[in-house]
């Protein structure tokens, strides 16, 4: 093998083997027999378990060789791109799916230097460079080490989790699987960028920010951020949480933006986040909280999770809800110029409040309502029916990527702030997140919302606990009343694609008030243990004195009732939840 070391970060021009016949030679392959694995089904988030199921033997070889088998002749010649958010067990993962790739056809892997590759950044390199695909080694926003989780998930080619037709193809392939192709080629130097040739293979080791960054700033007016961070009374702080985006937050902010490095926290990637949850929220992001509700507290503080795809958005006293933020970019869309010419749609998850719709009738925009799943915004994506799309679970994006983008988000509020700012004097006080927020409010009244999370729930108890709503459902027709509120609707969330006409059921219980209030529950599946009970809770109002109230406050009589209804307390023995978003 040859290394051919790239002289500068970003740089593509990199030495060639000259012999096209050497080039045609292929890797020798070693075949190693194996037998299947129970419980390797995939869902849209790929494939997560405790890091001990995935160092067993043969656990990620038979999931990559079945994602092979079912992707078929298509990958010969292709090139594939990997990496993944820095957890522990990477780095030998990362030398297992090369020899694999090596094995199965594969021309070439592009490979982020350390095997480091952020989520959007992947969704972005794939589509920037028009790759067959990448493989991503992360277990997203849950926590990183030998007795934690791992996960790895397969992105299509255009940046997109692999729909469903491919991830039911793998689940049955990893229930015949008999053999492991590997590749005959040594372990790769992942820490050098370049690329190392083969026999008819090679693998480049690239610089994980450089298309990601390329990408952002057609989206962004970097100019202008510039300018803005470089006030002197702008002060802001970015917690990657030990995580993936630390070193696009320094490429970003620091060496792009001009901003000083004082303004990263925890920037710096860990195998196991340094012990903690890299899950940004008012829970695990607690030190960032306390920083932005002490004394002198920075302008904009914001967080992004394990893999850089969530992410949250905090002012000075102030938490900007996952809801309210996708509304409010969708509102405030002349900040960022990728929208110059307007929203063609936007689209929610069922759970994710209705801020959004409200901002997207007053722009006379299409909003979808669709399950929880990135895939289901890709396909709106794809057919130019959605430009701004949002979770409640601390995902937003745009269509400049499919997926959902921690860093966007950032940015976007940054622009916002920006943009809100132009005609603010030096002297004059700034106009603050939750300024553009009571702004916000006073426009389009206020989604009053909150998330109740109860994690790792026996899963029998968790069960019992939807059995116990459905009952309810049952019972409760519309016009019935349930503590005060009268049902207009009570279902269990069904949707048809309006793109593809497929059909997705099962997708949350739900109440639906005449007042517009709503109260959702829903399983998690994205744990590698147990399972996670969410229960969400909105209620609307348009009375300006009620707009800076505690959601908790304003929302404690429909909390009420949904505890009463789901027997939360009595099934599942939890006097409070994991975490209260």
């Amino acid at each position: 093998a040859v290394n051919n070391a790239i002289a500068g970060a970003g740089t593509h021009a990199y030495t060639h083997l000259p012999s096209r016949e050497a080039r045609s030679v292929m890797v020798a392959i070693k075949e190693v027999e194996t037998k299947p694995i129970e419980g390797q089904k995939t869902g849209t988030s790929g494939l997560r378990k405790k890091t001990k199921v995935f160092t067993s033997e043969n656990y990620l070889a038979n999931w990559v060789q079945s994602l092979f088998n079912a992707l078929g002749s298509e990958t010969a010649g292709q090139t594939l791109a990997l990496g993944g958010d820095g957890r522990y067990f990477s780095a030998d993962a990362a030398q297992t799916i090369i020899k694999l790739a090596a094995g199965n056809g594969f021309a070439k892997v592009v490979v982020g230097k350390d095997a480091l590759v952020a989520t959007p950044a992947m969704s972005a390199l794939i589509r920037r460079r028009k790759l067959y695909g990448g493989l991503l080694m992360t277990a997203s926003h849950n926590p990183g080490g030998p007795d934690a989780d791992f996960g790895i998930k397969f992105n299509y080619s255009a940046g997109e989790p692999a729909p469903e037709r491919i991830t039911n193809k793998i689940f049955d392939e990893t229930m015949k699987i008999s053999v492991l192709k590997f590749g005959d080629v040594p372990d790769v130097d992942l820490s050098e960028l370049g690329v190392t040739f083969f026999d008819g293979f090679e693998v480049e080791v690239t610089d994980p920010a450089s298309d990601y960054v390329a990408v952002l700033k057609e989206v962004f007016d970097f100019d202008m951020l510039k300018d803005f961070v470089a006030r002197p009374d702008f002060k802001m702080v970015y917690d990657a949480m030990h995580a993936v985006t630390g070193p696009y937050a320094r490429r970003i902010l620091v060496a792009e933006l001009g901003a000083p490095e004082s303004c990263l926290k925890d920037a710096a990637p860990s195998p196991d986040f340094n012990g903690g949850h890299p899950d940004p929220n008012l829970t695990y992001a607690k030190e960032l909280v306390g920083i932005m509700w002490g004394d002198s507290a920075p302008a904009l503080g914001a967080a992004s999770d394990g893999d850089g795809d969530r992410n949250m958005i905090l002012g000075d006293h102030f938490f900007v809800t996952p809801s309210d933020s996708v509304a409010m970019i969708a509102a405030n869309y002349e900040a960022i110029p990728y929208f110059k010419d307007g929203l063609k749609g936007v689209a929610r998850s069922m759970p994710t409040s209705g801020a959004l719709d409200r901002v997207a009738a007053a722009l006379k925009l299409p909003c979808f309502e669709t399950p929880t799943g990135w895939k289901f915004f890709g396909n709106l994506m794809d057919a130019g029916k959605c430009s701004v799309c949002g979770e409640e679970s601390f995902g937003t994006g745009a269509d400049h990527v499919r997926e959902k983008d921690g860093p966007f988000a950032v940015l976007a509020w940054l622009s916002i702030l920006a943009y809100k700012n132009r005609g603010t004097k030096p002297g004059e006080k700034l106009i603050g997140i939750k300024d553009i927020a009571m702004e916000h409010w006073g426009k389009y009244g206020r989604n009053f919302f909150s998330r109740y999370d109860y994690e790792e729930v026996e899963s029998d108890k968790a069960a019992a606990v939807m059995d116990a709503v459905r009952a309810v459902i049952k019972a409760n027709p519309k016009g019935s009343k349930l503590g005060g509120f009268e049902v207009e609707t009570a279902d269990d969330f069904a949707y048809t694609d309006p793109i593809d006409g497929s059909v997705a059921k099962g997708q949350g219980l739900r109440f639906v008030f005449t007042d517009g209030s709503r109260i959702i529950f829903r399983l998690s599946g994205t744990g590698s243990s147990g399972a996670t009970i969410r229960m969400y809770i909105e209620q609307y109002s348009s009375d300006a004195s009620q707009y800076d109230m505690d959601a908790q406050a304003a929302l404690s009589p429909i909390i009420k009732v949904a505890l009463e209804l789901s027997q939360m307390e009595k099934l599942t023995g939890r006097e409070k939840p994991t975490v209260i978003t």
